[in-house]
């Protein structure tokens, strides 16, 4: 069974609790290096991913997104600034998803970008609204929702295997509906690959990476994981930044701070097991093959 491995290609300043104590002069990118290593990682495993794409790394790094392409790997939207569906309006997320398009279709002609994950997993029953905006502009799928209600996010008692969300309640399935014309994906549904989290002796555990990866005990990690492939893929995602030992730490308060940094060293060894441990594919071809 192959499993979704995602990036959300961020910078180091972009996640939610830097960005507001971070003055925009100090914001020195080094995406570059970080995902160069997580390329050379990919290309020495021969694993494609998704790439779910902040729309001003795009913008200053053209040729590292046509490199990206160029590997095999997956284009997907994480919007233009990571700003989250909580601090926008339908049209102003309209207009962010415009601008990425153009932005890309310059970037990488012909490539095609159907997949969408909210930065800092802001889609629940607050932004529902999300899921009609991404269907009108033209989105297959969506990898948004956290099904395990946490501090900052999260939609409690969310399905935790791929979906079709109802528009009125996305923490419940709609409707199949009929398939688009020469599409792979219903004319007014949008297929919803939640962030993996287990169920054991009546918990939720989030096992998808990210902060998990890094402060979870790994064996349990593994252990969460075979369980759910028994029954169907999973998604694990990664930051760059959170895989690179010269990411700048910031004196956020401690458990921000922990949070964001704590057990970055463990992150690149532990990413190269599981690709040792399980299959991988972008996660467009996951759920094309679990269509199929």
């Amino acid at each position: 069974m192959r499993n979704a491995l995602t990036i959300d290609l961020e910078d180091w300043y972009h996640p939610e609790l830097v960005r507001p104590v971070l003055a925009p002069d100090r914001q020195e990118p080094q995406i570059a290096e970080s995902a160069g290593a997580l390329l050379d990682l990919l290309r020495a495993r021969h694993v494609k991913a998704t790439f779910f794409v902040v729309g001003e790394v795009a913008r200053n790094n053209p040729d590292l997104i046509r490199t990206i392409a160029d590997e095999g790997h997956e284009l997907a939207c994480h919007g233009m600034s990571h700003r989250t569906l909580w601090q926008m309006t339908p049209e102003e997320l309209r207009s962010d998803l415009a601008e990425f398009a153009q932005l890309m279709g310059k970037a990488v002609p012909g490539v095609e970008i159907v997949g969408y994950r909210a930065p800092t997993f802001s889609l629940d029953n607050s932004t529902r609204w999300a899921l009609t905006v991404l269907l009108e502009m033209g989105y297959h799928y969506d990898s948004s929702i956290f099904p395990l209600k946490t501090p900052l996010y999260g939609v409690a008692g969310g399905p935790l295997e791929p979906y079709y969300p109802s528009l009125d309640d996305v923490a419940t399935a709609g409707r199949q509906g009929p398939a688009a014309p020469g599409g792979d994906h219903p004319r007014d549904c949008l297929l919803e690959f939640p962030m993996s989290v287990c169920s054991w002796a009546g918990m939720r555990i989030p096992v998808c990476g990210g902060v998990y990866l890094r402060v979870l005990p790994f064996g349990l990690i593994l252990r969460c994981l075979r369980q759910i492939n028994r029954q169907r893929p999973f998604v694990v995602y990664v930051h760059p930044w959170e895989t690179y030992p010269r990411t700048p730490r910031l004196e956020l308060p401690l458990p921000s701070r922990w949070a964001t940094y704590y057990n970055i060293e463990a992150v690149m060894p532990r990413l190269a097991s599981l690709l040792d441990q399980f299959s991988f594919a972008p996660m467009r071809t996951v759920l094309q093959e679990m269509e199929a």
